[in-house]
């Protein structure tokens, strides 16, 4: 499996980080995790490109997560790729029915299906997948992600992904992700910053420490402007609860699970 940051900023643009945006690759398939402003760039960056893409996944229906939606579906059908797969939780398919409904030239243009997803197990593009739903301002879902057994040539134990979604931090999440070789969690803000439906990373730290679950690597996305020049000090605040390997991920960055 691989795993390319698109997008690791928020909804406050910071110049340097797109907005919310995963490709998972692999034998299987190629499947788009969220689609925030940025996202289609980020995916012509790719060798994948956004013809390439054969399903888009959403965990939740904010702004930043769902702004290039109707961009990807204008670049596909341009360049001649008009069928897509586009999954979510509840009311994913009204979004872009209602989306198309504002571009209207748009809505005959593409062969669109839609599949909505809760805190269950589901396979797409290549993936077994389960959802989680975690503690956000809006329905949102962590998902983890493993490749589908049928793409995998080797026997044994699968790797898994888990990305949080945008999520205060708590126990029940870590342990969701037990065994995973790497979390993407949320980490919108420094300790300085009072805020809610995001963790700071004191509060990260401690979670991580307390839950029973464990984690290979930890990888803070969803980054607002505030943690600029705060990254030092952001991993020590975990540190001094979270012994583990933390990073921040930047848009760009790839990484085989194995």
């Amino acid at each position: 499996m691989r795993v390319t940051f698109l997008g690791t900023g928020s909804a406050m643009p910071t110049g340097e980080r797109f907005q919310t945006g995963l490709l998972l690759g692999s034998d299987g398939g190629n499947l788009l995790v969220d689609c925030g402003s940025g996202v289609i760039h980020g995916l012509q960056r790719t060798d994948v490109g956004y013809e390439g893409v054969d399903a888009v996944l959403l965990t939740h229906h904010h702004l930043d997560h769902v702004s290039d939606l109707m961009p990807l579906l204008k670049a596909r059908w341009l360049a001649g790729a008009t069928e897509l797969t586009v999954a979510g939780p509840e009311g994913t398919e009204e979004l872009v029915t209602d989306l198309l409904g504002v571009h209207d030239y748009m809505r005959d243009r593409m062969d669109l299906s839609f599949r909505e997803v809760g805190p269950e197990p589901f396979s797409l593009a290549g993936f077994d997948v389960t959802g989680f739903e975690v503690r956000h301002s809006m329905y949102c879902l962590a998902y983890r992600f493993e490749e589908s057994e049928s793409s995998v040539s080797d026997e044994g134990d699968r790797p898994a992904f888990v990305f949080s979604g945008d999520t205060e931090a708590f126990p029940g999440l870590v342990d969701f992700a037990d065994g995973a070789a790497v979390l993407a969690h949320d980490c919108s803000f420094p300790d300085s910053v009072d805020v809610d439906n995001h963790p700071t990373p004191s509060e990260l730290g401690a979670v991580l420490a307390e839950a029973e679950g464990e984690v290979g690597r930890v990888y803070l996305t969803h980054l607002y402007p505030h943690t600029d020049g705060h990254h030092d000090e952001m991993l020590d605040s975990i540190g001094d609860n979270y012994d583990g390997d933390v990073r921040f991920a930047s848009d760009g960055l790839s990484l085989d699970i194995d």
